[in-house]
């Protein structure tokens, strides 16, 4: 039982709690808690569709087979797990990737029995294919957890900048690292954000006991990725023990300092470090691969059929691919991380309804998926390019001329059909990769188109604003009323997007009679929402907060916002400057290079088949014909030129234009990746326009190149032929 006094001691202790809570906004216990656990509410909205299901895999493979990872992998593994904030053990994780091996060799083993049963022989190559796959399949997939951390770091990467950003503009006017850590989290998107929020949580199931402690474990798991990071946060830790104010907002600076510096100086190092690898993966991954299909047609005749169309698609439809993505993956896994510049949350509620296609309907707007675009554009050019295998299968017989040539072409010796290898049948079969590259480019296309455009109005509206944050500040400076300065800065830059923002912000106070905090957050007029910017909001948030202390203390803070702005745009256009090069050659590669060699390479091949195909229909009549041409014409030779060895056009052209589709999307991908790190908008509208321009280019350069070559080929072979 407590004695009266004792009673009134704490009845005096809650109220002046209270009573400081509203002075410098401390978050009370509830509501400390209710943002605590909105960390395990934020991580299964933000990894429901991804995570999760890897997170089921291990743990049903850990059930099934049990298999522990050596000891030098585990303690990177359990960083990785710890960083990527997945619900895995290192075994699990290891003993998915050795059963997913195991499944792999299975179905290798098992389609080599059933080939053997029903035909009578073993066909080698898909079983080994199968059973190499799944042996070497095993190590990448046991570093999967490190390959997902590093996809995590550089999601989070493009927010750190605006992470120091928002704890120092907080900090410069409360200096309280537990609610700055806060206000960072509330204002930047995820990834970065759930790993702040964490920092919380941690505290409140007990593996931690104060925010200091939270913090430096988190601070560790960066510790050799960005050291900046690492020391702008300890430079903020010890603007709270300055006696000073002055010296306290020095540090703070310093702290923002560090981190663009930081990020500008190990950017710079990545820029010259880039153009190597990056030539290395264009040889590799493009010039050496398109290239060498040059080849294959003559292959496949040389080696008497033994080289078909499906070895041709798994060397270059899968391997290939998966090696380009691989040696992309380490190259941004080195992209220096910290910068980042607006940033559109696709998840959100708020942004959900721009990734669809708005139709109007009398007077309802109907949100249509993309999926439905997606799907008919696809549906009818496929059924184009697959026409001349589907007029076969109906009409076996059906075949007609065009020019020198026939249009589909099948060659058959007795039961025994091969082809198509005619020219129509090869034009209709760029139908394909054209139709599969158009359809992808609709849907992002559609995605983005919105959203794009709120992103670029995002931009435009950030560069402004931080001269609009100067001059209010120095209006209230001078003695203005917050109020009334909104309506002076309004004045002077009407016209602009941030002339509109005071706008909307002056017409609330004066014409709806709100109050400021109304004016700016109301859930139905609040300007705020009008103009989607995390920086917008967090400034206006900290002008309420400072409000409170006086307009001396909101003048210094608007100004300092606007320095720190400054700086931070000075810092990403130098950075932009830095990549130009690299990303503008990237740019070229995939939207003209590429298409084009590819281009020509499907007429060269389909030149060499036509010249294989006459070729042996010209010495293959001459040898019955005329008995005396008999013995001078080597049987090995007319093997070399039987046209049933020999690749069809079709499936060669299908295969290349395949491969300039994959090959599109990986570097465009890696591009985005490079330039803008992690930003989802900025990627699908690149993919958008990358594979509209690069299958159109793709689909006029081989449909020219294979109507000269063709057509060069036969009148040059019928006239030395004749002659």
């Amino acid at each position: 039982m407590l004695n009266p006094k004792d009673k009134d001691i704490k009845n005096i202790i809650k109220k002046y709690e209270s009573k400081l809570a509203d002075k410098i906004g401390t978050l009370d216990e509830q509501e400390q808690k209710t943002f605590s656990r909105e960390y395990s509410i934020f991580k299964k909205e933000l990894l429901a569709k991804g995570f999760t299901r890897y997170e089921n895999y291990c743990r049903k493979a850990e059930s099934l087979l049990k298999v522990e990872p050596g000891k030098k992998d585990r303690p990177k593994i359990e960083v990785a797990i710890e960083t990527a904030h997945l619900d895995v053990t290192p075994t699990g994780a290891m003993s998915f990737a050795v059963f997913a091996g195991i499944l792999f060799v299975s179905i290798g083993l098992i389609i080599g029995v059933l080939s053997f049963a029903f035909l009578g022989t073993i066909k080698i190559f898909f079983p080994l294919f199968f059973i190499l796959f799944g042996v070497i399949a095993i190590i990448p997939l046991s570093k999967l957890p490190v390959f997902l951390a590093n996809r995590w770091r550089l999601k989070a990467s493009n927010q750190m900048v605006l992470c120091i950003l928002y704890i120092v503009m907080y900090m410069r006017h409360t200096s309280n690292l537990e609610h700055a850590i806060r206000f960072a989290a509330q204002h930047i998107g995820a990834p970065l954000s759930l790993d702040l929020r964490k920092i919380f949580w941690d505290i409140e199931t007990g593996r931690y006991h104060t925010i200091k402690e939270s913090l430096d474990s988190y601070l560790g798991t960066w510790r050799g990725y960005n050291d900046d990071f690492i020391e702008s946060f300890h430079l903020i830790e010890a603007s709270l023990y300055e006696s000073t104010d002055e010296r306290r907002v020095e540090l703070l600076d310093k702290a923002l300092s560090v981190m663009l510096e930081g990020t500008y100086e190990r950017m710079l190092h990545y820029a010259h470090d880039l153009k190597s690898p990056i030539t290395i993966l264009h040889m590799l991954g493009v010039v050496l691969p398109i290239l060498g299909l040059v080849i294959f047609p003559l292959l496949s005749a040389f080696a008497g059929g033994v080289v078909k169309w499906y070895h041709l698609a798994m060397l270059y439809n899968i391997i290939l691919p998966l090696i380009v993505f691989f040696i992309g993956v380490n190259i941004l896994a080195k992209r220096p991380t910290g910068y980042g510049e607006a940033e559109i949350d696709i998840n959100s509620t708020q942004f959900k309804p721009y990734r669809f296609y708005h139709m109007r309907f009398g007077d309802r707007d109907v949100l249509i998926s993309p999926v439905y675009f997606l799907i008919p554009i696809l549906f009818v050019f496929l059924l184009l390019g697959f026409l001349p295998l589907l007029m076969y299968i109906t009409n076996p017989g059906f075949d007609f001329e065009i020019g020198n040539m026939r249009f589909l072409d099948y060659k058959c010796i007795g039961d025994s059909c091969a082809g198509p290898y005619g020219l129509g049948a090869l034009i209709l079969s760029l139908f394909i990769p054209l139709g599969i590259a158009i359809a992808l480019g609709i849907y992002y296309r559609i995605k983005s188109k919105e959203l794009i455009k709120i992103r670029s109005a995002t931009v435009r509206l950030e560069k402004e604003f931080s001269g609009s944050l100067f001059q209010l500040g120095n209006r209230i400076g001078d003695g203005l009323p917050v109020e009334v300065a909104f309506g002076k800065v309004a004045e002077n830059m009407q016209g602009t997007t941030t002339g509109n923002f005071f706008s909307a912000v002056t017409a609330n106070l004066t014409r709806l009679g709100m109050g400021l905090r109304d004016a700016l957050f109301d859930s139905e007029r609040g300007a705020v929402w009008f103009f989607p910017s995390n920086i917008i909001e967090g400034s206006m948030k900290i002008l309420l907060e400072g409000a409170k202390k006086g307009p001396q203390i909101v003048s210094r803070s608007l100004i300092s916002i606007s320095n720190y702005i400054n700086k931070v745009r000075d810092i990403n256009e130098r950075l932009r400057d830095l990549l130009a090069d690299v990303v503008s050659s990237m740019k070229g590669q995939v939207g003209f290079l590429t298409p084009v060699i590819a281009g020509i390479v499907v007429g060269i091949g389909s030149m060499i088949t036509n010249i294989i195909g006459l070729l042996g229909e010209q010495l293959s009549g001459a040898a019955v014909e005329t008995g005396e041409l008999g013995p001078t014409i080597s049987p090995a030779l007319l093997q070399v030129f039987n046209i049933q060895d020999v690749m069809p056009p079709f499936y060669f052209q299908l295969v290349v234009g395949l491969y300039v589709v994959q090959i599109t999307i990986i570097l465009t991908i890696l591009s985005n990746g490079i330039e803008n790190g992690f930003d989802k908008v900025m990627g699908e509208n690149s993919l958008g326009k990358n594979l509209f321009i690069a299958s159109i280019f793709y689909f006029i350069v081989s449909i020219t190149v294979i109507l000269i070559f063709n057509t060069l080929a036969a009148g040059i072979l019928a006239t030395t032929l004749v002659g």
